[in-house]
């Protein structure tokens, strides 16, 4: 009788829809913000550099990305793992009773309804 064992070297399985795990996330996240900072310093410089030489406005361009850059680079390190869809979310739904509403009542001296009867004894009429 021979024991055969089963290898599981030729079973990998790939998992193409998960996302990344957290710390990969915000590293990349920090990545990025850092590449956005790196460029922010740059166009510091940039601005520095032009005016020193005189350009006038030009200088502007890059003293605005210098002013810009930190916003969007802040918001991009903050916008990350959300759901990317709202599948999960439903919205609330309020489960109250209905609207209540008395009974009509007659007031004296005003008619009846034609489908109520007049007397006082709750019957019709007819029945007596």
């Amino acid at each position: 009788m021979r024991v055969t064992r089963h290898s599981r070297r030729g079973t990998a399985h790939l998992v193409t829809e998960a996302a990344p795990s957290r710390s990969e996330d915000i590293a990349y996240r920090e990545r990025r913000y850092l590449i956005m900072m790196a460029f922010r310093v740059g166009c510091f410089i940039l601005t520095i550099v032009l005016f020193a030489a005189g350009a006038g406005w030009f200088a502007a361009i890059p003293a605005v990305g210098a002013l810009v850059i930190p916003y969007f680079a802040v918001v991009f390190a903050n916008g990350g793992r959300e759901p990317s869809s709202t599948r999960g979310f439903r919205a609330y739904e309020p489960n109250l009773p209905e609207r209540y509403s008395p009974p009509s009542q007659t007031l004296p001296g005003t008619p009846p309804d034609p489908g109520q009867p007049d007397n006082d004894s709750g019957t019709c009429p007819e029945q007596e």
